[in-house]
């Protein structure tokens, strides 16, 4: 079970009348839903990007890949491509910790209806969760923006390598890169990105799509881009069929998300806030129970 707290924030000790107004919740709900953003994940050793002092714009002023920056400019394109190769492995090998653990657990018991969640790591895939909606979607696949082509992310590194062999395999470049294997870990983000080198970027090829010569770009919603609207309809359909909701880990600033916090607000339904530091929701009207701590000290000590 994994356990990293170097991407977890401060945070406060969950008091004992926050457990058990949240337990209360809990019980008195048939059918819950949960959304999960970044800060379920850091203890798997992700980044956020907005908590205080460990996030990433507060570290480093980082901003993600931005979709229009990505389609039109080529140089875009490879120091993404460049830059997500390496640190693939470093995501591709975190596994699930408790809090993901514990939700699956969750499901399996009936308690839980549906896990929408804004992360793009499949870390609740990895826990054993089923029917998670991936509102951004997720780091394992590769799609052509033009046609409906589709490539696994696993086999795509294994083509980027090959196509890349000479890059790897230089001797002045290997060297720089492994000395600063240690800098470029602790500049991991959320979605793969990771600093590297120049002289690798500048060198770095990628393909094309194989059956329309395309763009191809991870199957993750970038900045700037738009959530599909068949997804958004199904996440409220989910929604709806649920009596409350649970947020873990979430700051809820990004629009994408929080429409559904609006909209569970709308309908009357019970909603709360497991998330270190200050949320869009706080200063909202309704019944909302916020619980300002970290998710594993407050999932584990639940009883379903």
């Amino acid at each position: 079970m994994a356990r990293n707290l170097c991407f977890v924030p401060a945070f406060k000790t969950c008091t004992e009348k926050d457990l058990e107004l949240l337990q209360n919740f809990i019980d008195k709900s048939k059918k819950l839903a949960v959304i999960t953003g970044a800060g379920i994940s850091t203890e798997s050793g992700l980044p956020d990007y907005r908590s205080k002092d460990v996030g990433l714009y507060s570290r480093s002023g980082y901003r993600p890949m931005n979709y229009t920056e990505f389609l039109r400019h080529y140089s875009s394109r490879q120091r993404y491509w460049a830059r997500s190769f390496l640190g693939w492995n470093y995501v591709h090998n975190r596994q699930p910790n408790i809090s993901h653990l514990t939700l699956t657990d969750w499901q399996r018991s009936g308690k839980l209806g549906t896990i929408v969640t804004q992360n793009v790591d499949r870390l609740h895939h990895k826990a054993g969760t089923e029917s998670v909606l991936e509102l951004h979607g997720n780091l394992y696949n590769v799609k052509c923006i033009q046609c409906d082509y589709r490539i696994s992310r696993i086999l795509f590194q294994t083509i980027l390598a090959e196509m890349n062999d000479d890059l790897l395999n230089d001797e002045s470049i290997r060297t720089r890169l492994e000395e600063g294997r240690n800098i470029y870990n602790r500049t991991i983000r959320p979605d793969g990105d990771i600093d590297i080198i120049d002289d690798f970027v500048y060198s770095f090829r990628f393909p094309m799509c194989r059956r329309c010569d395309g763009i191809l770009k991870p199957d993750i919603v970038f900045f700037g881009d738009n959530v599909q609207q068949q997804l958004v309809e199904q996440i409220h359909q989910q929604l709806n069929e649920c009596d409350s909701l649970i947020v873990f880990g979430s700051s809820l600033k990004v629009f994408s998300i929080f429409r559904f916090i609006l909209h569970a607000i709308q309908c009357e339904k019970p909603l709360a806030i497991v998330n270190i530091g200050p949320t869009r929701a706080d200063t909202l009207q309704g019944n909302i129970l916020k619980i300002d701590s970290k998710i594993s000290d407050v999932i584990t000590k639940i009883q379903i």
